[in-house]
């Protein structure tokens, strides 16, 4: 396992205020205090935040695990919590929930695979509107199970879009290891498309940027294709507490996901981050949940159109 870079302040606040507000969550589930169903990003919050600075004026299409590429792009964690909760401040007055976020040139869904051929269309207008603007999808190891991801791969690289697809591949789509569901590779479909595929296995934000920068600006500049393919962890369970991995697979997880890494890397300075996010996710826990319940036509964003578009 390679040694960590240095890396900003900002980064590890970021890092770890997405951690925390995914604990948060699930304590919050627990407490019986949310409505619906969510998914934590649990051990993948660095993947965002390593793109972050890289997403311009870019339309990012999220997914189901989303909470922490929303924050990395708006940190917004009273929006985001206030719009869970159903509660003042939400910013999509409450009606979109953990996995349905609409804002200035972002969108989540919980369908598997359905933002792709979407992302296409999006990316199609920017080809043709002549914008150095790509579109990126959110997706994970079990999404390539959807027929959807093939059609719309096709088609990008027949109509030469600006499409970047970052898979989070986690290993384990639900409760089904990768292995007894996926034939084959990822980067044998990607390269099946005359796309081109990078896959990454460092947890290094700086390193990423590295690597993954010069990609994503020849996607933007020359309207091509690329799978950023994350070889990441899922820390927590699928959604709250519906994990089947045995207490080995568990421990082999939280040995080697970022939080360790860093933890051992950073020490003090991780300690001190980590203690500041977790009291600012509490109180914020605390003011949002004191709020009176969104009402629609609050939202600021629900009912205008898209404008970066």
């Amino acid at each position: 396992m390679a040694a960590l870079t240095e890396f900003t302040d900002e980064d590890l606040e970021l890092l770890l205020l997405i951690r925390n507000f995914e604990l948060a969550l699930l304590d919050l589930f627990d407490a019986g205090k949310l409505n619906g169903t969510t998914h934590t990003c649990l051990g993948q919050e660095y993947v965002p935040v390593a793109l972050a600075p890289l997403l311009r004026e870019d339309f990012v299409f999220s997914n189901h695990r989303g909470h922490g590429h929303y924050l990395a792009r708006f940190e917004d964690p009273a929006g985001l919590l206030a719009e869970i909760m159903g509660r003042e401040g939400a910013v999509c007055a409450g009606v979109g929930g953990s996995q349905h976020i609409y804002r200035d040139g972002y969108l989540s869904t919980g369908v598997q695979g359905e933002s792709l051929p979407v992302a296409v269309g999006v990316a199609l207008h920017f080809s043709r509107t002549r914008q150095e603007r790509l579109a990126v999808v959110h997706i994970g190891d079990g999404t390539w199970g959807e027929g959807a991801v093939y059609e719309a791969l096709n088609m990008a690289r027949l109509w030469d879009v600006p499409l970047l697809v970052v898979v989070e591949d986690n290993g384990i789509a639900q409760s089904t290891p990768a292995t007894l569901q996926m034939a084959g590779t990822i980067a044998d479909r990607a390269r099946a498309f005359g796309i081109e595929h990078h896959e990454i296995d460092t947890v290094d934000i700086n390193a990423i940027r590295a690597e993954t920068g010069p990609v994503i600006e020849r996607v933007r500049t020359r309207r091509t294709q690329a799978v950023l393919h994350f070889r990441a962890v899922r820390l927590g369970p699928h959604s709250k507490g519906d994990d089947t991995r045995s207490a080995a697979d568990l421990a082999d997880v939280r040995e080697r996901e970022w939080s360790a890494q860093y933890a051992r890397r950073y020490g003090v300075r991780f300690r001190a981050a980590d203690a500041r996010q977790r009291e600012r996710i509490a109180d914020l826990v605390a003011d949002v949940s004191a709020r009176p319940p969104s009402r629609w036509p609050d939202a600021p964003t629900a009912t205008r159109r898209e404008a970066a578009l």
